[in-house]
């Protein structure tokens, strides 16, 4: 005696197939949605106290990421620069400037401007930002162009994958010491010879492809 109708098979193999593209499309939609800019906050810009501008004064004063950033080449942190740094030159001009009046304030009143974080990695992460500047990374690799950004934003996915792209071939970032806070360096034209100058800093340097979870989770 037949329980089912025959039609039952044909449902049966279209659910198991159905639910085969069912999983495929979510796990696509949920990978898509852990690298979108919603998660990350790559290229999101983030309201601060101030509307500083990089683009104004890299670009324009053409003032040097270490006077602001003070401690990027001795320490794991790069450093935010205390409002007495604002200061030294705000004290001169745009004095009475309505845009300022927080970092006035911050001045007179003994409060710490309140930044809000951009590159933001998780705590589980180690980074060093002396390492990186001692193998001749430069600010751009992780930064982006900051001196063509009216108003500052996270330029890169900071994601574990994104950071393994240059850990596996570190070679492809690499360049002069001198270099790493010329924001507007580039590699020779001419392939060869960037591809030579590279290995030459590679071994000068001893860069090397550090993928081992140790390196970046302690």
């Amino acid at each position: 005696m037949q329980i089912f109708h025959r039609s039952t098979n044909t449902i049966a193999k279209v659910s198991i197939f159905g639910s085969i593209f069912f999983l495929a499309f979510f796990a696509w939609v949920y990978s898509t949605l852990l690298r979108s800019s919603y998660v990350t906050g790559q290229g999101v810009v983030k309201k601060q106290p101030v509307p500083f501008s990089h683009q104004h004064h890299v670009a324009g004063l053409g003032i040097d990421c270490r006077y602001c950033h003070t401690s990027v080449e001795r320490s794991a942190f790069a450093g935010i620069p205390p409002t007495e740094t604002c200061m030294n030159c705000h004290r001169q001009i745009w004095t009475n400037a309505e845009l300022l009046e927080p970092v006035r304030a911050s001045y007179r009143d003994n409060v710490p401007l309140q930044w809000t974080r951009l590159n933001d990695l998780p705590d589980f992460v180690y980074f060093n930002h002396s390492v990186h500047i001692a193998k001749g990374m430069g600010c751009v690799t992780c930064h982006g162009p900051v001196n063509q950004m009216q108003l500052t934003f996270q330029h890169a996915s900071l994601q574990m994958e994104w950071c393994l792209s240059c850990h596996r071939d570190p070679a492809q970032n690499v360049r002069p010491r001198e270099e790493v806070f010329n924001l507007d360096w580039q590699p020779p034209a001419d392939p060869r010879q960037a591809r030579a100058l590279q290995a030459r800093l590679v071994k000068e340097y001893n860069v090397r492809s550090l993928t081992s979870c140790s390196t970046c989770h302690r």
